[in-house]
């Protein structure tokens, strides 16, 4: 500090700054120069300048997965949060008071453990569980239950439109036990005083969570929404593990870094991988963008 505050913090920001730069943005960097070439891995990549993306505009995979990820981007974050609003709220908000705080139901803390479970598990480890779940026949843990009863195994993810929805089902299963908590932190913030005036004005529970719950939950459900969107762009340890022939049956089930993958190290079209990449890149920023700016509004304090 002898010589200054700003040689000071310039110092402290130097290394995790050039740490940022090398391993995020020059590999971005990297991306959008292969994009404009027709690398394909061995030989000398030539500039094709934007003929990939030109292609992109005609590839009915590449708007499979784009119309996919519109499918993930609507019920991923409005099932997913929906089911942790409703599990957040009961776990913090959902029993009686007790010495003026409010309480969860009973055993809260036994049930936060078990709704964070998935979070421990790899995303692998998750899809090849549940191909033990869907898997179509007397072993397979719902067709099982149903086969004894006498009934039809329902082909999950074989049928087309089946595929994409079991899909879905597991990444919120994997998902909904980090907004569990996530949620539960923000309503445990907020001050028991404000629920017992809002009973003792009549409130009921329902009216508690919509009236007083959501609106100074705000901020938190405007980052999670923003997290499960840009999960949406991804999913893809999920579909290349538990789908068949990774985005399947006919493309069902593909999403964009699925392309990205097959591009790439199936066919060896790096260049072209990379503009699907960029492409994805330029997606998931503009989701971002738009929904921090179209949630934006007024801080409610307490």
């Amino acid at each position: 500090m002898r010589h200054g505050k700003y040689p000071f913090v310039i110092g402290f920001l130097f290394a995790p700054v050039a740490l940022y730069v090398t391993f995020v943005i020059w590999p971005y960097a990297q991306a959008f120069q292969i994009s404009m070439t027709n690398w394909r891995g061995l030989s000398a990549p030539q500039w094709v300048g934007f003929d990939n993306y030109r292609r992109l505009l005609d590839d009915g995979a590449f708007w499979k997965a784009v119309q996919h990820h519109g499918v993930l981007l609507l019920a991923l974050p409005l099932i997913t949060i929906a089911i942790a609003l409703f599990f957040a709220f009961l776990l913090n908000v959902g029993g009686k008071s007790s010495g003026g705080q409010r309480q969860g139901v009973w055993g809260a803390k036994f049930y936060r453990v078990v709704f964070f479970f998935p979070q421990v598990l790899a995303v692998a480890i998750i899809a090849v569980l549940f191909q033990m779940v869907y898997r179509p026949n007397e072993s397979g843990l719902i067709n099982g239950v149903l086969m004894k009863f006498g009934l039809e195994p329902i082909l999950f993810l074989v049928k087309p439109n089946l595929a994409l929805w079991s899909i879905i089902a597991v990444l919120v299963w994997q998902a909904v036990g980090f907004y569990v908590v996530l949620f539960s932190a923000g309503m445990a913030s907020i001050p028991g005083e404000i629920y017992e005036a809002a009973e003792m004005d009549g409130a009921t529970k329902v009216t508690l969570f919509f009236r007083v719950t959501l609106p100074l939950l705000w901020d938190t459900l405007q980052v999670a929404w923003v997290y499960l969107g840009i999960a949406a762009f991804d999913a893809f340890a999920i579909v290349a593990v538990l789908s068949v022939d990774g985005g399947g049956p006919d493309g069902a089930t593909t999403v964009l870094a699925m392309e990205i993958y097959r591009n790439a190290f199936v066919y060896s079209k790096y260049g072209y991988a990379s503009a699907m990449g960029v492409a994805l890149f330029f997606l998931t920023l503009t989701f971002a963008a738009l929904t921090l700016r179209l949630t934006k509004r007024e801080s409610v304090e307490y």
